[in-house]
């Protein structure tokens, strides 16, 4: 069993910290991350969090999912491993719309 887990439904205003003392009498935690948005830096309401054993990972998983935190109920669940190949993204825009606009140059 991986000891990531996955941490959904968090209150906007919980960070970081407050993650890794939420999951700290679990056991020793590695790492506790709230995702933020790039562009605004606010909580997108999810994070994750690396505790040091599977056995803290299960016995997290058990009493906290469903949880009450911050007024919300939580999510809490073994991450699951990103498929390989980064993220997706749009494509280019090229030969999008237009029209007829002539032949068109050979690209060197």
């Amino acid at each position: 069993m991986s000891t990531k887990l996955f941490v959904g439904n968090l209150p906007y205003t919980m960070t970081s910290e407050d993650l890794k003392e939420t999951f700290g009498p679990f056991g020793p935690v590695v790492s506790a991350k709230v995702i933020t948005d790039r562009e605004t830096g606010r909580s997108r309401g999810f994070g994750f969090v690396e505790l040091q054993t599977p056995d803290a990972c299960q016995r997290a998983v058990r009493e906290l999912n469903g949880a009450d935190l911050g007024g919300r109920a939580a999510t809490v669940r073994v991450a699951e491993d990103r498929p390989p190949g980064g993220g997706g993204g749009g494509g280019g825009g090229r030969g999008m719309g237009g029209g007829d606009r002539g032949p068109r140059a050979p690209r060197w």
